[in-house]
């Protein structure tokens, strides 16, 4: 058996305690796309009673990653085509996801790509003093340190949901 290497390695490119954390970042990510390779449209669509489908998953990911990028990071200037990738609200008025679906695996891979080119682009290029430096907005205080370490939390959250569904839909 291979012995495996259990690392966190710093992303090339970053400064590299930002690089550990974009490694980890990317890491949730990887495990997800893992998972989803190849999957049905029926598995992308269905929505157990209670929950959410798997398409709504990765739309949420995506938006939620692009609102943290977009409003908290960089104070509200969004690129108009990442925009572009979320013509539906986040949530119903009852506060549910709104559910996604129709779009196929290749339309949320390419939100889900396109959101992440930009994050990983943009953090690429920041020092320790900017990724420790507060964001103050309107409703909370945040650091860009934060942000990322909230969306491994949020993608983790919702990864197990996914493979919870993936679990199910093969029973």
């Amino acid at each position: 058996m291979k012995r495996k290497k259990l690392l966190v390695v710093p992303l090339p490119g970053f400064e590299p305690e930002i690089g550990r954390w974009m490694w980890c970042l990317e890491d949730v990510r990887r495990t997800i796309l893992e998972r989803i390779s190849g999957i049905s449209q029926i598995a992308l669509d269905t929505k157990p009673a209670g929950g959410h489908s798997i398409g709504s998953l990765l739309y949420h990911i995506s938006l939620i990653e692009a609102d943290w990028f977009y409003e908290d990071v960089l104070g509200g200037v969004w690129n108009p085509k990442i925009r572009s990738l979320f013509p539906q609200e986040d949530r119903n008025n009852d506060n549910t996801l709104t559910h996604i679906e129709g779009q196929d695996l290749g339309e949320h891979l390419h939100r889900l790509k396109s959101v992440r080119d930009e994050l990983i682009s943009h953090f690429r290029s920041m020092d320790l003093e900017d990724w420790r430096k507060p964001r103050i907005l309107k409703v909370h205080d945040v650091t860009p340190e934060w942000v990322i370490y909230h969306l491994i939390e949020h993608e983790s959250h919702h990864r197990g949901q996914i493979f919870q569904m993936l679990a199910t839909l093969k029973d």
